[in-house]
C-alpha cells in the first residue's frame, strides 16, 4: 500500500498530503443512518452500476466492510484510504478503491457517497479536479439530492452546500517545539478553518502531523474554498520554514541534538510504542528535510510512519499480537528500515 505517496508534490518538506472529499446523497433515499438494509443495498447497487458504465479499464476494486476483518479495516484507515467512520459501518458500508490508491469512493458512510482523492504534497487544485471528474461521471447515472438554494444535501449540516471538505496534512515540528502551535490553531479557528489529528475528526495529532481543513461549505464556491485554504497553507508553510531557519541559526546544537538523539533511539530501541516512534520519526523527518541527516528520503520516513501502526504491523506479520509483541516488532522493523535507508 501507500501507493498514493508515489509522485512528487509541492512543498513536501512541510506538506505530507492533500485530501479532497465530496459528500453526495441520492435523491429519494433516506440518509444512511435511517436506511433499511434493502435501501442501503439499493445504494450500493446503483453506485456499482454507475461505476461499471464509467470504469471501462476496471481500475477500481470493490470492498464490503462486513467482509473485512477488524484488522483489515484498521489497515485501510491507517493508510488513510477510508475514514474511521466507514470502518465501523456494518450496514452495507463499502468502498471502491482505485488501483493507484489516489481515489476512493466510500458508500453508505455518513452520506451515501463520499468521493476522496488523496495526493502527495500540496495539490489542492488537482485534487479538486480529480474528485469532480469522478463526481461528474457518477452524476450521469445517479440523481443527487440537491436544493436550488442550499446546494447538495448532506447528513451533517456543515457539509451542506458544495459538500466539499478539503484538507492538507502538514508537518509542523518546529512550530510545536517553539510553543507557537496553539496560536496557529486558534488563528485557524477564527477564519473558519480547523485542525484535526492524522485520521481526521476525533483523532489525535501524532508525530507533529496535523490536518487543516475547511469547516463549512454552505454559501461558498469550491474554487473559493480551495483558494482560501491554499493561501493559509502557504502562510503556515512559510512560518514553519522560517522557524526552522531560526532554530538552525540560533539553536543549531540543540536542534541537532534532538534529531540525532531521536535517530539513535530508533536505531537501538528494542521496544517502542507507536506514539513514541511517531515523535522520534517526526524529528528524523525534520532532519532529512533540513539536510541535517544525509542519505535519507523524508518520504520513506512518512511511509515508515504508516507501516508501524498497530494494524499494519499485524497484517505485515500475519498474526494477532499483544501490545508488547507489537512494540518489539515495531522496534525491529524501524531498525531494519533505517539500516536500509542509511545505505
Amino acid at each position: 500500500m501507500t501507493k498514493w505517496l508515489e509522485g512528487i508534490g509541492k512543498d513536501e518538506d512541510v506538506v505530507v498530503s492533500t485530501r479532497v472529499r465530496l459528500a453526495r446523497n441520492m435523491e429519494n433515499y433516506r440518509f444512511p443512518d435511517f436506511m433499511t438494509i434493502d435501501e442501503s443495498e439499493g445504494v450500493v447497487h446503483r453506485v456499482l452500476n454507475a461505476m461499471k458504465i464509467n470504469d471501462k479499464d476496471n481500475l477500481y476494486r470493490f470492498y464490503q466492510i462486513k467482509d473485512l476483518s477488524q484488522l483489515e479495516r484498521n489497515v485501510f484507515v491507517e493508510e488513510h484510504l477510508i475514514s474511521p467512520s466507514l470502518a465501523k459501518s456494518s450496514k452495507n458500508g463499502s468502498f471502491l478503491l482505485r488501483d493507484d490508491e489516489k481515489a476512493t469512493i466510500m458508500i453508505n458512510e455518513e452520506d451515501h457517497i463520499r468521493i476522496q482523492v488523496l495526493l502527495p504534497g500540496l495539490n489542492l487544485e488537482d485534487g479538486l479536479k480529480s474528485s469532480e471528474n469522478i463526481d461528474n461521471a457518477l452524476e450521469q447515472n445517479i440523481e443527487y439530492a440537491f436544493h436550488e438554494q442550499f446546494g447538495y444535501l448532506t447528513s451533517c449540516p456543515t457539509n451542506v452546500g458544495t459538500g466539499l471538505r478539503a484538507s492538507v496534512m502538514v508537518h509542523l515540528p518546529c512550530i510545536a517545539m517553539t510553543g507557537h502551535l496553539n496560536t496557529v490553531i486558534e488563528g485557524l479557528r477564527k477564519i473558519g478553518l480547523t485542525s484535526r489529528g492524522i485520521y481526521g475528526e476525533g483523532s489525535k495529532a501524532l508525530g507533529h502531523l496535523f490536518q487543516i481543513s475547511n469547516q463549512t461549505t454552505l454559501g461558498e464556491r469550491e474554487e473559493d474554498i480551495i483558494k482560501k485554504l491554499n493561501k493559509v497553507i502557504f502562510q503556515i508553510v512559510g512560518r514553519e520554514r522560517s522557524t526552522r531557519a531560526y532554530m538552525l541559526d540560533k539553536k543549531r546544537i540543540q536542534l541537532e541534538d534532538k534529531i540525532f538523539r531521536s535517530l539513535g533511539t530508533l536505531n537501538y530501541s528494542r521496544l517502542i510504542s507507536s506514539a513514541e516512534a511517531m515523535t522520534l520519526l517526526s524529528n528524523v523527518k525534520l532532519g532529512t528535510d533540513m539536510g541535517i541527516i544525509k542519505n535519507m528520503n523524508s518520504k520513506d520516513i512518512v511511509k515508515l510512519m504508516i507501516e508501524i501502526q498497530p494494524a499494519s504491523i499485524q497484517t505485515n506479520i500475519k498474526k494477532d499480537m499483544s501490545k508488547e509483541e507489537r512494540d518489539i516488532y515495531r522496534a525491529q522493523l524501524i531498525r531494519n528500515n533505517l539500516v536500509s535507508l542509511e545505505g
